[in-house]
């Protein structure tokens, strides 16, 4: 009979699954319910082990939502190729794709906890990173979509708002949708979309430096992409 020997893991190579494994348990429930005698149980190592590596459940916490925020910020890249409307509706798949898969997690980190130490006290520290880490996931979002529009440089005031208002429009609309799920995710991940639309346009209409970016990125929206979609449901609206 042959017995099977457990591989020796580097120091980076056991951090690194730890985290993974933590990520894991945190996206499926509050870290507050997390302990670490179930995450070195996961990891098949010794609770003593898991301290060898990390402090205590809080830096493991932070180590995990950093690789959280860098996930989450990769989800918002896109080729710049084909129509703005498609590139978005893409990315929004890939969003939502994490946000199912990571729900307590991705609510935690967006809300900025909780962040508690093995005494059960809030770590202000932690806080103010865990702020820090949206910050920079609203930033690259924020830089992405100036970028498919072809945007180079400080954004021009009204652009600044609609692209921020939305960014903050989908990551709210993220955690309404996980408190029941209520309307099909696909069906949301359009609307945002044309949610895009919508808010550009309106600052379009005040500001034509915007206006002739809009004009130019609509003519390559085909009749059958969401842009063109939301135009047929307005006049059809209208017409009511």
């Amino acid at each position: 009979m042959t017995t099977g020997v457990r591989r020796r893991m580097g120091v980076e190579e056991r951090r690194q699954q730890l985290i993974g494994v933590a990520l894991e348990l945190f996206s499926r429930r509050s870290p507050d319910e997390v302990s670490i005698d179930e995450i070195a149980s996961r990891a098949g190592i010794s609770r003593p082990l898991v301290y060898h590596y990390f402090p205590g459940k809080l830096s493991l916490y932070e180590a995990a939502l950093r690789r959280a925020s860098e996930d989450l910020t990769s989800r918002f890249m896109e080729p710049h190729e084909g129509p703005l409307g498609s590139r978005l509706r893409r990315v929004m798949a890939r969003f939502f794709d994490f946000v199912e898969s990571h729900g307590p997690g991705f609510a935690a980190l967006m809300r900025g906890g909780p962040a508690v130490s093995a005494g059960g006290a809030c770590s202000v520290s932690t806080v103010s990173a865990t702020h820090a880490l949206v910050d920079s996931v609203r930033q690259a979002a924020y830089e992405q979509i100036l970028s498919h529009m072809g945007v180079e440089g400080p954004a021009p005031a009204r652009l600044e708002l609609v692209v921020r208002s939305w960014v903050s429009l989908v990551e709210s609309t993220a955690l309404i949708w996980l408190d029941g799920r209520r309307v099909p995710r696909e069906e949301l991940e359009a609307q945002l979309v044309q949610d895009f639309a919508a808010l550009a346009a309106v600052a379009a209409a005040r500001d034509e430096e915007l206006a002739a970016l809009l004009r130019g990125l609509v003519r390559n929206e085909p009749g059958d992409g969401p842009f063109t979609d939301l135009a047929v449901r307005l006049i059809a609206l209208a017409d009511a």
